[in-house]
Parts: structure tokens; C-alpha cells; sequence
């Protein structure tokens, strides 16, 4: 039986292009925003994922069942009413981090937040490092 390949993968589409379809202005600008803060936080490039996922590096994951595949380090999605921060659900000091971050919701992985000027950036690079730093450690 053949495995299942991954929907969201790295891909070589235009950033600033999938960027500029974003028609409203503050959006679009809080989404440079993320991008450069993501960039420089993480050093690594901003790449596009599937459609609508702009990622920073990758991890190469194997399961216990045998799945695996590539993921980005960290990333986000700008959906229509949100952004979706993808970060680990288990990176150091998340629920300390996730109280001082602003207003946002948060599942498992994800962290959902309006607009950038309602969160702590300077947490938000703290949850991207602790991020990264997990994911370095978990898959070497």
C-alpha cells in the first residue's frame, strides 16, 4: 500500500506574491511584519507551504505509526479573519508565555491572533526560539 503523502509541503511559490493578494492594507502589513519578525528571529528564509502557509525552516518528523514527513520549523497563515501561528505544543515555558502574549486563542499547536498590535512581540520571539529550539532537540 502506498503511504499518503503530505498535503503541506515546501514548495518554491512567491511569498510576496501570495502577500500581495491580501487586500486589506493592515493585514497585509501585519503580515510583512510577522514575516520579518519570524526571519529574524528564526535565520531562516521565509518559504511558502502548500497554499497558505508561510514557513521557516523545517524538521524532518517520523511517528510512531511510521508517518513522516517535512514541517516548517515555525509558521503562520493569514486567514481570512485571523492569523494562525504554527508553534510546537510543547516548547519551553508555553503556558507562562501564552498568559503575557495578548489577546489571542490557542489550540494544540496553533495560536490565533487578530492582529499583531494586540499581542507582546517580544514574547512572540520568545515562543518562536523555544519553538525552534524544541524542535532542534526533539528531531536531530
Amino acid at each position: 500500500m502506498a503511504k499518503a503523502q503530505n498535503k503541506t509541503t515546501e514548495n518554491t511559490n512567491s511569498v510576496q506574491a501570495f502577500v500581495k493578494k491580501i487586500t486589506d492594507p493592515a493585514r497585509r502589513k501585519d503580515c510583512l511584519a510577522i514575516i520579518e519578525i519570524m526571519e529574524k528571529q528564526s535565520g531562516f528564509p521565509a518559504k511558502m507551504w502548500g497554499t497558505a502557509i508561510i514557513g521557516f525552516g523545517s524538521y524532518h518528523y517520523v511517528y510512531e505509526s511510521g508517518r513522516e514527513g517535512d514541517a516548517p520549523l515555525v509558521g503562520f497563515s493569514p486567514r481570512k479573519t485571523e492569523f494562525a501561528l504554527y508553534f510546537s505544543s510543547l516548547f519551553d515555558k508555553r503556558e507562562e508565555l501564552l498568559k503575557q502574549f495578548g489577546k489571542h486563542k490557542s489550540s494544540k499547536g496553533c495560536v490565533y491572533v487578530k492582529k499583531l498590535e494586540d499581542v507582546n512581540v517580544d514574547v512572540l520571539k520568545k515562543m518562536i526560539t523555544n519553538t525552534i529550539k524544541y524542535y532542534k532537540a526533539k528531531y536531530k
